[in-house]
């Protein structure tokens, strides 16, 4: 197979499942042979991610993503793409045993939300949804940071206990799109918090986008984003 790339996925499933059926939706197409070539690879045993950063556990997810890598650029894909959020915390050591290139899912999703939110006056105040892991490593927040006009709001103890509820006790757990918690948590962000946009950092809050097709409140989809690069990289290649 020729003009492929790799999709290093399984963390969770269903949110792999939501970006492929993002993708697969996005990809303009007449005939089957216009879909992308692409290789999914649903590691679901990876360690928990969130789970090693925060102490919780000693099983380091990035071993195994880096067998990944490994095993996979023998096939010589185009681009890898990782659909865990969390796991961008290790993006640097993960990108040094390929000389294939992985997209950076946070980057992108900060480089549009300055492009698209960011005001000609004042600051653009941008509320971060993510899992505990994200937000105590700042792999977001760093990469949101590096544009002066933008103001990253962190939910404080109790808010992010209802954004860690919705990721791990109804969608991971129990395949619960929590539409009600998802619409207060952005509401409280917007109202309370006085956010200008939410950046979903984490999949499973993208997939949960994806069945609300929320349009109430502005967000920038960190995974449709990385859906959006996949596909204009993939139809560039095949050219």
């Amino acid at each position: 197979m020729e003009n492929f790339f790799t999709i290093l996925g399984g963390m969770g499933t269903l949110a792999t499942e939501s970006f492929v059926h993002v993708l697969n939706e996005r990809t303009p197409i007449r005939s089957d042979q216009d879909y992308l070539n692409y290789l999914l690879v649903n590691h679901a045993t990876v360690p928990d991610r969130t789970d090693f950063i925060l102490g919780k556990s000693t099983e380091n997810p990035s071993s195994e993503l880096k067998k990944d890598l490994r095993q996979y650029t023998k096939l010589q894909p185009d681009f890898f793409v990782l659909t865990c959020n969390t796991a961008h915390h290790f993006f640097d050591e993960l990108q040094e045993v390929t000389n294939i290139p992985i997209l950076h899912m946070p980057r992108l999703a900060a480089e549009v939300t300055s492009q698209k939110f960011g005001k000609k006056t004042g600051k653009t105040r941008v509320g971060l949804l993510a899992t505990e892991g994200t937000i105590k490593t700042k792999v977001y927040e760093n990469e949101l940071n590096k544009f002066d006009h933008l103001d990253v709001v962190l939910p404080d103890t109790n808010l992010q206990q209802e954004v860690t509820n919705l990721i791990y006790r109804d969608v991971k757990e129990s395949h619960f799109c929590n539409e009600e918690l998802y619409y207060q948590i952005l509401q409280k962000m917007t109202e309370e918090y006085d956010c200008d946009v939410m950046v979903l950092g984490c999949t499973e809050l993208s997939l949960v986008q994806e069945a609300t097709q929320n349009e109430k409140y502005p967000v920038v989809d960190a995974q449709s984003e990385l859906a959006n690069e996949t596909l204009r990289l993939a139809l560039k290649n095949r050219e």
